[in-house]
């Protein structure tokens, strides 16, 4: 008999938190590098579910995408499947904050006030790795302008993860851009450079890593 199928949970593309309609705070992120990481977990035969906020990209061959807007909306989706994935791979650019107050109809730019009031939005990441079970490989992005080493591995120890991607971001590099290149750090102490390279070819050569992991695992 066949063993299952690795089932893999990816987050991709940024959020919005909305003031109005037709205002928002977002961010650069294009899901590109989420993307391929879900259509390398695919090729690799793993049943991926991706959660992606809103890009202009087409669905990966073989993923069920599960689309959403705000931090909140890919809270609950994360959540809802989180339990029965092996793996999260975690790329998704989350707002950190969202207004207090959300305006039911455009605000008028004479009525506007200058002052936005915000608040913290929930850390998916370690909501949900904080009840992670025996086995389950939990794997989070720290994008980063500077020091990214040291904030990511702050971030693995902090969120209870398994690995975390260390990917410096800016002008030219991470954000929207085709290309790549990143650090794998492992809560064991390991450390790997990947890239520079296209992100299609660093999304399996991740895979690929984490394809080693999950097969010394019980999961």
């Amino acid at each position: 008999m066949n063993a299952s199928p690795i089932r893999c949970l990816v987050t991709a593309g940024p959020t919005r938190e909305h003031l109005d309609p037709v205002r928002f705070l977002s961010n650069p992120s294009s899901g590109k590098m989420g993307y391929a990481l879900a259509a390398a977990a695919a090729e690799a035969g793993w049943k991926v579910d991706l959660v992606s906020g809103p890009v202009a990209l087409p669905a990966p061959a073989g993923v069920t995408v599960h689309r959403v807007t705000s931090a909140a909306e890919m809270l609950t989706a994360v959540e809802g499947l989180f339990d029965t994935s092996d793996v999260l791979i975690k790329t998704a650019a989350v707002g950190d904050f969202r207004p207090k107050q959300y305006t039911e109809h455009k605000v008028k730019k004479g009525d506007a006030a200058l002052v936005v009031e915000f608040e913290p939005t929930v850390d998916i990441l370690k909501t949900v790795a904080a009840r992670k079970r025996p086995g389950q490989l939990v794997v989070g992005f720290a994008a980063e302008t500077r020091d990214v080493e040291n904030y990511a591995k702050r971030k693995l120890t902090e969120k209870n993860l398994d690995f975390i991607v260390a990917n410096l971001v800016g002008p030219g590099k991470g954000f929207e851009a085709d290309d790549n290149a990143v650090v794998l750090l492992g809560r064991d102490g390991s450390r790997a450079e990947y890239g520079p390279a296209a992100k299609t070819l660093l999304a399996r050569e991740l895979i690929a890593r984490l394809r080693e992991v999950v097969k010394s695992r019980v999961v």
